[in-house]
This record gives C-alpha cells, structure tokens and sequence, in this order.
C-alpha cells in the first residue's frame, strides 16, 4: 500500500472513531423523558389524592424520546452498521413489546431489532446522493399489534468523508494577456467544485496551485486568481503558454484530494518591434518613358509584430526636392512602390539618390516611445536611355484664318524636336480623321499648315485636326498635338427679311396707320454688331401708298399714305425693300414685302382679304358655291360613264359576232391526196371561218390603207415550196392593219413533196402578238411546238 493510501485510510478511520464518539455521547445525554411506570408513585404521575374528595391531573410523560442519529457514509464493511438503538421504559422484564420502523429507506436502507431496537444500515450510502433520511419508529404489542406508543419522527444524517476530488468543469481554459504587462496582471480565474460536505470539517475546503507554468504566472491559492508573475514578457519570443493548475481539498493538508486542470494563456501583440529594412541600400533602373504612376521600384520593411501593429507607412525624407518621385504602401504585401510623379529626362538628369522612410502607423506609448518604431535606407536611382517620340514646342496650338483666304495660304506653323541625344529629324502629318473633308494641307518638312479648300465661317467656325510628328528613324515614336483653327469673319452675306411677313391693311383706315414692323438679320458676325439701313429700290422712292420709318433698332415700320384703299380696286400690293448692312464693303439685297387690302371692322380687326363677297349672289357663300359645282361635275361624270358603258356593250370588236375564234383552234384532219396532193390549204378560212375569201373590217380600228383580199394560192405542176408558201402568209399577217392584236394560232397544212415529216414550220404572228414554230407530221397531227417573240 502506498504512503498516500496509509494515510488515507488512516484518517478514514479516525473519523469513525469521532463520530461514534459523538454518537454515544448524543444517546446518553438524549432528555430521555422515562414514560409513566405502571406502578403509580407519589409525584409520579397520574392521579393523587392530595386529600379526601380532591383529585389531581398529572402530564403523562413519553416513554422514549432521542434525538438524530448519524451514519458513516461510504462504510464498507462485512456486517451491517449499527445506527443506534432505540429503547423505551415499557421494554421492562418479560414486556411483550415490538419496535416497528416506517419511512425514507425503512425495511430496505435500514432495519430495526424488533426486540431490542437497535438500527442497522443494510448498504453502503453516499451523502452525495442523500444527506439524510426521516424516519418514524413506534412501539407496539406483538401479540395484538396495538400500539403502546404513539408513533414518534426522528432523521438519520448520513455523515460526510473525504471521497470527494475537486473538479474544473469548465476547463479546459484559455485566457490571453498583452505581452509585456506588469507583473501582478490579472490574467483569468479559474474555479474547482468539491462534492463533499462544505459544512462539516475541511473535505470541501480547497487551495490552488500551480504545478506547472512557473516563473511566468502566479495564482492566489483562495481566490485561484492567475496574475502574470514574470517582467517583460516577450510575444515575439514566446507567444503560447501551458499553466497546469491544481485543486487540493483538506485545505491542502497531507492526506486530501486533488483535481488539475490547464489554462492556455496567449500573449497577445503590442506594437512594440520597429519596422526594419531588409537592406541598407537599394539601386533600381528607371526608363526615362516609364509611365506616371507606374512602379519603378520596391523597398520592404518587416516589422516582428503583427495585423495593424506591423502595418507601416513609407515616405520619402530626401533626395526628392523637384518632385520627381512618390512612394506608397501596397496594403497587400506591405511594399514600399517607387513611381514617378514627373516624367525623367535621360538628357537631363541621369542619378537619383533618394532617403525613405517607414514608420509604424500606430504605437504603444506605454512601452516605447514613437521615435524609435522607424528605420530608413537609400535609395539610387539610375536613368535609364530610351527612344522617346518627338515632343512638340506646345501641346496645342491655335491660329486664325480669314474665310475669303486663297487656296495655299499659309495658317500657321507648328514645330517638334526629338528628345534625344542623337536629335533624329521629325516629319510632320494630319490625321484625317480629324479632317475628313482634307481642307488643309501641311509640310511634311518645316510642319506649316496651308489652305486646301475655300473656308466658310458660316457653315463652320472652328476647325480642329490633330498633327502628329513621326521620328524618319523609327516611325513608331509618334506624337500628337492638336491644331485649333478660327475662322475670321468677312462681310459676304447679305441681311434679309428675318421671317416671311404676311401684312394686312384696313380698306377703310385712316391715313398713317402702321401695318407692318419690319426687321433683318445678316449671317454675318461683325464685331461691333449689326447695323442695317433700310429703303425703297430707287423707282419707288416716291411711293404713293407706302412710307417706312427707321426705329432705331435695326427694325423699321412701315406706313399707310393715305385712307382711299379699297379692295374693288387692288387686292393687294408689293413693296420692295433693300436692306443694306454697315460692312466693309456693304452688303444689300431688295425683299419684297406683299400687302394685302382686308376689310375690318370698326374696331380694325380683319374680317376678309378676298374679293368673294363681291362677286357671290346675296346670300350666297363660296363654300355653298364650290357644293353646287362639286355635284354637277359628279353628275356629268357619272353619265359619261353610263353612256361610254353602254356604248362599248351594244357594239363587238368583229362586226361578226356569232363567233370568237381569237383563243379557238380549228383542226382538220383531211389530208388530202398525199405527196401528190400540191393545193395547200387556204389559211384564210381559218382567220374567219364565214368568209373564205372575204374581208370583214374592224370597227374599233381604221386601217390607213385598205388591205384588199389575197387570193386562193395553187401550186405549180410540181408544187410550192414550204418556205416560201410561209414567208408569203407571214409577209401578208405583217402587213394586214386589221390583223387581230391578240395572240392566235395559225396552222398551215401544207405537207410538201416530199414523201417524209413535212418541214418545220415556223409560224409568225403580228408584231403585236407572240410567235410559235409548231411541226406536224403527214396525218396532220401536232409533234413539238415552239413559242418566243417576234419582230418586224
């Protein structure tokens, strides 16, 4: 057995002693108040007779009464436990007496001696799970069962041992504390549980330590509070920390339990590590056309602390007094970027020495001071040559140009020079897309910019185009200048009638009324302003009717002469007007102004400018008048039609009318006497069947020349040839004027000499008509047909 079990049961052991000690000094110094004997005594009890006649009602006093009992928890030995015993004054001699035990654990927890009282604990108990237990013992006649004593109520405590460890529920724990803090700082507390009787002795009365995490923390052994016991300490050296911590009962006397648990303690940053440079000195090469805003460059201070505390700014403190470059913080990496501000000169200016800087943006002022969370290096700046475009003497340029200027006329003169030290020559050019309608011309040479086409500012004031100057050596460096070009005025248009005037004057006005105000305008800008000069063209200085009146403004009024207008007389009038504006040279055109004459009313509000109401019966208005001719040509109309309807009805195209053959085909299939058959078929009976020989003229058409009637063909001994029996039809359908307009069909039967297929025969129609070549064999039957057009 272990020291630590030794002393263990050791201590088991002498609290059983002290508790049955307590348990038998409890039982003996109970008020056990002794029930009244059976015997009376004097003073006992009961009734007495203090004299003859007089009775006195004495207390009967309990039999048995105690007090609570105790029980040692966790007993583990072979036989039952006794409790204790119960022991009443009627249990005297031979007394026929049962003890009988009812309530919490009777019968199972604990049993009574029937005879002699005594209570027993049947199992093992755990004043975790109950502390005590109530109970009701009673005394009764075992041979009748009738109570001798009422029942009585009495508790057993089952009394506490050290079977308990401390516990940490809720560890394991993690507490953070900044680095650096001052020795005593709270860090976190921990609490342990015991499950153990706080009350009764010291089982439940614990101390904490530290087992392991020292020197660096410290705990209160009461409190458990956990304080930092070590200066200065070091995030950067260190950041985690493992602190076991233990709980011991018995106020950490030898012999007590123990429970531990472990608190993970985290330093967390201060700024208290500067930013450090990675090197002392850098060197970059910077193109001298590297763009403005672009990295030239990038410088790295590290700082051993960490999130907003390592985050530092960089700033250039010499080296930069024209402003060349500028230096910001990548948020990302936390880089120094070098980009330029101005564009370099290789030509110029070739080294750069530059001083950064990088300093914290926030500080602890408590730890350090905020001098000391910077660092600076050098940097050296070499400039690098390269072939840079041509640069123009001005970005843009401006000039002005008369609108009447001749062609070739020189603008003005723009001018580049190549930035480089090898001074490589330039040529000059326009982009047409600035000057789509190519009006000017420049000097691929010397850049001076001439007329191309005439100029006018009155379609377009300013002309812009883009001049670009081209290095000869290398035609990719290209730059750009823009080329603004004003169009001076000149005095060559002529003012006009600012609107087209409708005036009216009153019949019956008086002389001098105003009837018109009259002003100009001029597409021309002088720089003083318009000033125009009104009058009448010469042959009309001395008009009779009209008078004009300058108003001062650039305007005039004009006037009636007299009052003897009259609408019977002339309806209307025309006043021609120049208009003459103050130009070098003057410019004038002649507008003529119509007056018309309107009758008013007496207030001279116009009422009619036409002569309708003259020539119109009383009563009688021009839109009536226009109802009443517009139905009488409707009516004319309407029996034009009817009659030319009915004409064209009543009267065919062929004065006979029995039948139409234009869209008939009339075929015979007669073949006569064979190849010595030489009398073709007359094809005058086909074109009108009821007259072979006939002439039936046209009604609708009149023939030029009468067309007189062919006659009947014969072949010769030896027969006519086809051809030349169809060239003499097609020769008389060509010259017959009343030959139908319409498409037909004309089928010759001539079969020729020859004992084969007669020959194709081409059929030929009027000019106006469509032609078809059909060909047929001996029995007359049709074989192929041919249609196309036919010409005279």
């Amino acid at each position: 057995m272990s020291k630590r079990s030794g002393e263990m049961l050791a201590d088991l052991w002498a609290s059983m002693l002290l508790i049955w000690i307590m348990c038998i000094h409890s039982v003996s110094m109970a008020p056990f108040n002794n029930q009244s004997k059976s015997q009376k005594q004097p003073g006992s009890g009961g009734l007495h007779e203090l004299s003859d006649g007089q009775k006195i009602l004495s207390r009967a006093k309990r039999g048995w009464v105690w007090n609570q009992m105790f029980v040692l928890e966790e007993f583990s030995g072979r036989d039952p436990i006794l409790v204790g015993r119960l022991h009443t004054d009627l249990d005297v001699g031979g007394k026929n007496i049962k003890y009988v035990l009812a309530g919490e654990g009777a019968g199972t927890i604990f049993v009574i001696n029937e005879k002699t009282g005594d209570i027993h604990a049947m199992k093992r108990l755990d004043r975790e799970e109950k502390a005590e237990y109530t109970l009701t013992a009673q005394v009764i006649n075992r041979d009748t069962n009738e109570p001798l004593e009422p029942p009585s109520e009495f508790t057993i405590k089952v009394q506490d041992i050290n079977d308990n460890s401390p516990e940490f529920n809720d560890g394991p724990y993690h507490a953070t504390v900044p680095e650096m803090s001052e020795v005593g700082t709270s860090v976190t507390k921990v609490t342990a549980t015991d499950a153990d009787d706080p009350v009764y002795g010291n089982s439940a009365r614990l101390v904490y330590s530290i087992l392991d995490g020292q020197p660096y923390f410290s705990i209160d052994p009461n409190t458990a509070d956990i304080k930092v016991a070590l200066h200065a300490m070091d995030r950067e050296v260190r950041e985690k920390y493992l602190v076991v911590i233990q709980a011991k009962d018995m106020g950490g006397h030898m012999g007590g339990l123990s429970g531990t648990t472990t608190v993970t303690i985290t330093l967390t940053d201060i700024n208290d590590n500067p930013p450090k440079f990675e090197k002392n000195l850098y060197e970059f090469t910077i193109p001298e056309d590297l763009g403005l805003g672009k990295p030239g460059g990038k410088v790295k201070a590290n700082d051993r602390d960490e999130g907003e505390n390592a985050r530092s700014t960089y700033s250039i403190i010499d080296g930069n007094e024209r402003d060349f470059f500028e230096i910001t913080t990548d948020p990302q990496t936390q880089e120094g970027i070098l980009q330029l501000k101005k564009h370099l000169d290789f030509e110029t200016r070739r080294f750069y020495t530059l001083k950064v800087e990088a300093a914290n943006d926030r500080s602890d002022l408590h730890v350090t001071s905020p001098g000391l969370l910077k660092d600076s290096a050098t940097v050296k700046i070499t400039v690098e040559d390269c072939d840079e475009p041509p640069i123009f003497t001005r970005p843009t340029y401006m000039f002005q140009v008369h609108e009447n200027a001749t062609i070739n006329t020189t603008i003005g003169q723009v001018e580049a020079r190549d930035p480089d030290s090898k001074g490589s020559r330039v040529k000059y050019f326009i982009d047409r897309h600035t000057d789509l309608d190519r009006q000017f011309d420049i000097n691929v040479e010397d850049g001076k910019i001439t007329l191309a086409k005439p100029l006018d500012r009155e379609t377009e004031m300013w002309h812009n185009i883009t001049v670009t100057a081209t290095e000869i050596k290398n035609h990719s460096q290209i730059s750009r200048a823009i080329v603004a070009i004003r169009v001076l005025d000149i005095n060559d248009n002529a003012p006009e009638f600012a609107m087209e005037y409708e005036t009216y004057l009153c019949e019956n006005g008086a002389a001098g009324q105003v009837i018109q105000t009259v002003s100009a305008i001029d597409k021309d800008d002088p720089q003083n302003g318009h000033s125009f000069f009104y009058s009448l063209v010469p042959e009309m200085i001395n008009n009779p009717n009209f008078t004009i009146e300058s108003n001062g403004d650039n305007a005039i009024t004009i006037r009636t002469k007299h009052d003897t207008f009259r609408r019977q007389k002339q309806e209307s009038y025309l006043l021609p007007i120049v208009v003459t504006d103050s130009g070098n040279p003057p410019m004038s055109s002649t507008n003529t102004l119509t007056i018309r004459v309107c009758g008013c009313n007496r207030d001279g509000d116009i009422q009619s400018c036409s002569m309708e109401v003259y020539v119109l019966p009383i009563g009688l208005s021009m839109g009536a008048l226009i109802a009443i001719l517009a139905c009488i040509i409707l009516l004319l109309v309407i029996v034009v039609l009817f009659v030319t309807l009915r004409r064209h009805k009543n009267e065919p195209l062929i004065i006979k009318d029995d039948e139409d053959v234009r869209e008939n085909i009339i075929r015979y299939d007669d073949e006569g006497g064979g190849e010595e058959d030489t009398e073709a078929f007359d094809i005058a009976t086909l074109q009108n069947p009821d007259g072979i020989n006939g002439f039936l003229p046209r009604k609708d058409i009149k023939p030029d020349l009468q067309f007189m009637p062919r006659q009947g063909q014969h072949s010769g001994p030896n027969g006519v040839d086809v051809d030349e029996f169809i060239n003499v039809r097609l020769h008389e359908a060509d010259n017959d004027p009343t030959a139908p307009p319409y498409d037909s069909i004309q089928i010759y039967g001539y079969e020729g000499r020859a004992p084969s297929l007669g020959r194709s025969a081409p059929w030929r129609q009027h000019p106006r008509s469509r032609t078809r070549t059909s060909t047929t064999s001996e029995s007359g039957a049709l074989i192929s047909e041919d249609w196309g057009s036919c010409t005279l």
